[in-house]
């Protein structure tokens, strides 16, 4: 079961993000930040709003400012070379889409919650979630966090969940579905959840690995391809009533 001091996340979507409303965390406070299409739930151990928004106003531009100078970024579903200068959490994006064999914009929702998670953390937070449509950021260096995996239609759906140990070194846990939001799949998975201490990294291999997941049986070769990414520690993959996992993780019963 999960802890009573852990705060129960689901990582994915639906336009209600009614998971939100499923996490419990011990103590602290949770605020809400919009721009753009970007909508972010944050937890901290002290309000930092304007911290928050500053940041999320700040990647934001340097991502569009991006985009004006090479539009393809926005859509290209394969890695692409960086152009000159290249700003930091670009430049991050691209990385890790050549290490996923995916699109800059795969790792979007992971980079931008890592980028104002980091944020936080430089204002002193002592604890940070920043969840961004199903994609986390985690620094809590204090207590176990327990992360429910959303899938869907499946019956393991908010029954089966990730436990994070206490860490000071920040932890990126991605979700991607196919059956799942509106984020664009290739494959058929209720849920593939990617972990890594880069947040950008696994968003991306989030969608790799789920691209390659068409039925159950897909999911120990998924696995095994996703397995060797560098930097990627733990995988959770779930269709319908099957799940595999690979890497150092813990599972437990929600």
């Amino acid at each position: 079961m999960s802890l009573p001091s852990s705060p129960h996340l689901a990582p994915k979507i639906y336009h209600s993000r009614f998971y939100r409303h499923l996490s419990h965390p011990s103590s602290g406070v949770s605020f809400q930040i919009r721009e753009g299409e970007s909508d972010l739930w944050i937890h901290t151990n002290t309000p930092k709003k304007k911290t928050a928004r500053q940041a999320l106003l700040s990647v934001r531009k340097i991502l569009n400012d991006y985009i004006r100078r090479d539009p393809t970024f926005k859509t290209a579903l394969i890695p692409l070379d960086p152009l000159v200068p290249c700003p930091e959490p670009v430049e991050e994006m691209i990385h890790c889409a050549f290490a996923a064999g995916v699109g800059p914009m795969a790792g979007v929702a992971g980079m931008i919650a890592q980028y104002v998670g980091l944020a936080l953390i430089a204002d002193g937070a002592t604890h940070v979630l920043v969840e961004n449509g199903g994609d986390l950021f985690v620094y809590r260096p204090q207590a176990p966090t327990t992360v429910g995996l959303f899938a869907g239609e499946s019956p393991l759906s908010l029954k089966v969940g990730i436990k994070i140990p206490p860490s000071d070194i920040p932890i990126g846990i991605a979700t991607s579905s196919g059956t799942v939001g509106v984020s664009l799949s290739f494959g058929k998975a209720d849920a593939v959840c990617a972990i890594s201490q880069n947040a950008t990294l696994a968003d991306a291999a989030a969608t790799a690995i789920a691209n390659r997941i068409q039925t159950s049986t897909d999911l120990d070769p998924a696995l095994s391809w996703g397995a060797r990414i560098d930097g990627i520690k733990g995988i959770v993959a779930i269709v319908g009533a099957s799940l595999a996992a690979w890497g150092s993780i813990e599972l437990v019963r929600i």
